[in-house]
């Protein structure tokens, strides 16, 4: 837990400090990622959530796992990239028009959720642990409110199931999402600095962030963990991948080549 908190944080700070000093990235472009996913992804996504999976449909989106695959994928690919596509176009109009920016975006958006989905919670279970071993945890029960107990309940018998290989595959989950994350930003971005016929490259992100997200629901229970992570992080090298043929094809690297 330690070395993925550690990791956690690490990860995306030495990537956005080595793109700042070595490639002369914008810190701020850093930054319009980060606070992008914390305000599409976290706030306002979650809004949505509790209106959708709390109302009077909410229990049959549960209850289904394929209504809830398409809908968390859904949701995920439309707040996401829509977050993307419009902070590039309103708060990355400076930029030039190469791909050091789209990668330094996806830097920040992918690394914020690292370090706030990952890296904090792996604190929140290092600290629930350390007070466990020293024979406090009746003490923090006996402490919380009743409405807490539960939840802190569900936490206790989470960690008591967590072994070092369940550690490290939540590791390599966050690495093969914030790959994904730098193939949908070069695709956003190319919609965004080229506009016209490349535009298309807007929705098709949305697209296939959802697959990626709904498919791993899909394959949760049936695949295994280490399969459907070999599987997600193929897909996301194929993004990444993606990313880089249409940044070339664009005229993007070409940009990138002559400056």
């Amino acid at each position: 837990m330690a070395v993925n908190a550690f990791l956690g944080f690490a990860v995306p700070v030495c990537l956005s400090v080595y793109l700042v000093r070595k490639h002369h990235a914008r810190f701020s472009t850093i930054l319009i990622g980060a606070g992008t996913f914390f305000v599409f992804a976290l706030v306002l996504e979650s809004i949505m959530h509790q209106l959708v999976l709390k109302g009077p449909h909410g229990a049959s989106i549960l209850d289904n796992t394929l209504l809830y695959a398409l809908y968390g994928g859904l949701a995920a690919g439309v707040f996401e990239e829509t977050g993307r596509f419009l902070s590039m176009k309103f708060l990355m109009k400076k930029e030039p028009a190469k791909p050091l920016p789209g990668i330094a975006y996806g830097i920040g958006h992918g690394g914020a959720e690292m370090l706030i989905i990952f890296g904090m919670t792996m604190i929140s279970n290092l600290v629930m642990s350390v007070l466990i071993n020293s024979g406090q945890a009746d003490a923090l029960f006996a402490k919380a409110p009743e409405e807490a107990a539960g939840q802190l309940q569900t936490q206790l018998d989470q960690l008591q199931a967590l072994g070092t290989g369940t550690l490290l595959i939540g590791l390599w989950e966050r690495i093969s999402a914030l790959v994904l994350h730098l193939g949908l930003s070069m695709l956003v971005w190319v919609a965004v600095r080229k506009s016209g016929k490349w535009l298309w490259l807007f929705p098709a992100a949305i697209a296939l962030h959802a697959l990626v997200d709904a498919g791993a629901v899909l394959l949760q229970k049936s695949a295994g963990m280490v399969p459907l992570e070999l599987i997600v992080s193929a897909e996301a090298v194929a993004v990444a991948a993606i990313g880089y043929m249409v940044a070339k094809k664009s005229g993007l690297m070409a940009a990138q080549t002559e400056s």
